[in-house]
């Protein structure tokens, strides 16, 4: 089971949802929820297949690239420097489950 990958997509939706309470952003809270949403089918299916890591990669990389860019814009690190950092260094986990796959 990829524990990792569901914290992070429970992070990603619950951070959205509580961005929304905070500064009422509708269109910031839908986006959370489809890149939470779809880090959680991710995790699903690497839970499923250790190999099958294409859905987790595409989301860690576009949504670590668009808070890093709001990062770079802002230098404030709540919450885009977070999240790109978290996921930054959270990559190499999703890369060694599937090496371990082919063991």
């Amino acid at each position: 089971m990829d524990l990792i990958g569901f914290g992070y997509a429970a992070l990603v939706t619950f951070g959205s949802i509580f961005g929304y309470k905070r500064r009422g952003g509708v269109l910031s809270l839908i986006a959370g929820l489809f890149v939470g949403c779809l880090a959680g089918y991710g995790a699903y299916r690497v839970s499923n297949d250790k190999r099958d890591v294409k859905v987790s990669l595409f989301t860690a990389f576009f949504l670590a690239t668009i808070m890093g860019v709001r990062f770079k814009r802002s230098k404030k690190i709540m919450p885009a420097g977070l999240v790109a950092g978290l996921r930054w260094c959270l990559l190499p986990v999703v890369p060694s489950a599937k090496e371990q796959a082919s063991v």
